[in-house]
C-alpha cells in the first residue's frame, strides 16, 4: 500500500515536470516607456536672429558746479528718477549776492554821470558854435561822454555776469532721468568745473547696442529701421522680454570681428532694462506664416538624419523623418514629414524603437491618428 502510494506521487512529479519542459515560460508583456511630449502646432514664425547686447542710457549727463562755494543742499536722493529743471544742489549764494550787489550799485553810480556828460556835448554843441567854448572843450566833453558810454556797457556786462554766476548757485537737472551715486556731499567745497558731482541716466526711452554678423547687413538694410521689431530679455529672466525697434545701423563693419554694430530703442516705461545690463536680443525681420513648429527637443538626429517620435491613437510611437528647416529659440521649424496637430515625443527618447508602448507623463498631449 506504501509502495504504490509513493509510486502514484513520483509518477505525478514526473508529469508535471515533462508539461513543465514541454511548453515554454508565459510571455510577458513590456511596461510602456514614460515620455513628454509636445504638440506639432502651425503658426506664424519670425525670421530674424540672435544676439547678446548691452543696455545703455539714450543720455547720461556728468553734473558739475559751474562755480566754486560750499555745497549747502542736496535736493534729491540717490539713485531717484528726477525731471530736467528739478533742482539738484544749491551752493552758497551769499558771495555772489554781494557781487550782483556791487555791480548794481557801479552802474547806479555811473549811469547819471553819463546822463550829465551827454547833456553837456548837447550844450557844448552850441556853444562851440558861437565861439563862446572852444573846439578843444568841445571835444573833450564828447570823449567825456563816450567814456562813460564805455563805463555803463561795461557795467550792465558786469551785472549781468553777477546774475549769471548768482544763478549758477542753484544746479538744476539738464535731462529727465535717474540720478546715480551722490559723489559730493554736503557741507562739502567744489570748485568750478572740477569733479562730478552726480551722473544722470535717461532710462525711459532707453538703448541696446549689439553686434551682429555682418551677412545679416542686406537683410536688414533691405527693410526700414522702424519696421524691425526686436526684443531683449535679461538671460536669467527669458520670459520677461521687452519691445524695441531697430533705431541704428553703423555706417561701417568692424574689420577685426567681421560684425556691425545696431542699436534698437525701448520704451523702457516699466524700467524694466538697466543701464550696463547684459539682455539676450532677438531681432525679428519678417514673419512665416502658417509654418509647422515643434519644441526642439523633439528632434532627433540618427544615421538617416534627423526624425521625430509621432505618438499614434493606441499609445504607440511611430517613427517619422523630417527635414529641419531651421532651430529658432527654442523651436524648430519643420519643412517636410509633419502635417500639425501630431503629438511628438519630447522627452525619453533614448528608451524608444518604433511600435514601442508609451506612458505620457502628466496625461498631456493630443495622439495622431495609426498611418
Amino acid at each position: 500500500m506504501r509502495a504504490t502510494s509513493t509510486g502514484t506521487r513520483l509518477l505525478a512529479a514526473l508529469v508535471l515536470f515533462a508539461a513543465a519542459c514541454g511548453g515554454g515560460p508565459p510571455e510577458r508583456r513590456q511596461p510602456p516607456v514614460p515620455v513628454e511630449v509636445g504638440e506639432a502646432a502651425r503658426k506664424a514664425v519670425p525670421v530674424g536672429f540672435r544676439a547678446v547686447g548691452s543696455v545703455e542710457p539714450v543720455a547720461s549727463v556728468e553734473v558739475r558746479a559751474r562755480i566754486g562755494g560750499e555745497l549747502t543742499k542736496v535736493w534729491f536722493a540717490e539713485g531717484a528718477a528726477v525731471r530736467a529743471g528739478d533742482l539738484l544742489f544749491t551752493i552758497d549764494p551769499r558771495p555772489h549776492e554781494a557781487a550782483l550787489r556791487q555791480a548794481e550799485a557801479q552802474l547806479a553810480k555811473d549811469e547819471p554821470l553819463l546822463r550829465k556828460a551827454e547833456e553837456d556835448v548837447a550844450r557844448y554843441a552850441s556853444l562851440v558854435e558861437k565861439d563862446y567854448v572852444t573846439r578843444e572843450q568841445y571835444d573833450m566833453a564828447v570823449a567825456s561822454a563816450e567814456s562813460l558810454r564805455a563805463a555803463v556797457a561795461a557795467d550792465r556786462a558786469g551785472l549781468d555776469d553777477a546774475r549769471l554766476q548768482l544763478s549758477y548757485c542753484t544746479i538744476r537737472a539738464p535731462v529727465t532721468g535717474r540720478t546715480g551715486s551722490l559723489v559730493v556731499k554736503a557741507g562739502n567745497l567744489v570748485k568750478a568745473n572740477d569733479q562730478v558731482l552726480v551722473t544722470l541716466n535717461r532710462t525711459r526711452p532707453i538703448l541696446v547696442a549689439f553686434a551682429v554678423p555682418a551677412r545679416w547687413l542686406p537683410e536688414v538694410r533691405r527693410l526700414a529701421p522702424e519696421t524691425i521689431s526686436v526684443r531683449a530679455a535679461p538671460p536669467e529672466a527669458p520670459e520677461s522680454r521687452s519691445e524695441g525697434r531697430l533705431r541704428f545701423v553703423d555706417n561701417a563693419v568692424d574689420p577685426a570681428t567681421g560684425t556691425i554694430l545696431l542699436k534698437a530703442a525701448f520704451p523702457n516705461e516699466d524700467e524694466r532694462l538697466w543701464p550696463g545690463q547684459f539682455v539676450d536680443v532677438s531681432v525679428i525681420l519678417e514673419e512665416e506664416p502658417d509654418r509647422v513648429v515643434v519644441p526642439a527637443p523633439a528632434v532627433q538626429t540618427g544615421q538617416e538624419g534627423r526624425y521625430v517620435f509621432v505618438v499614434r491613437s493606441d499609445s504607440t510611437v511611430e517613427m517619422r523623418q523630417v527635414k529641419v528647416a531651421r532651430i529658432q529659440d527654442r523651436d524648430a521649424v519643420i519643412a517636410e514629414g509633419l502635417a500639425g496637430g501630431e503629438t511628438v515625443v519630447t522627452d525619453g527618447q533614448l528608451r524608444l524603437v518604433p511600435g514601442a508602448r508609451v506612458e505620457i507623463r502628466g496625461g498631456k498631449g493630443r495622439v495622431a491618428e495609426p498611418s
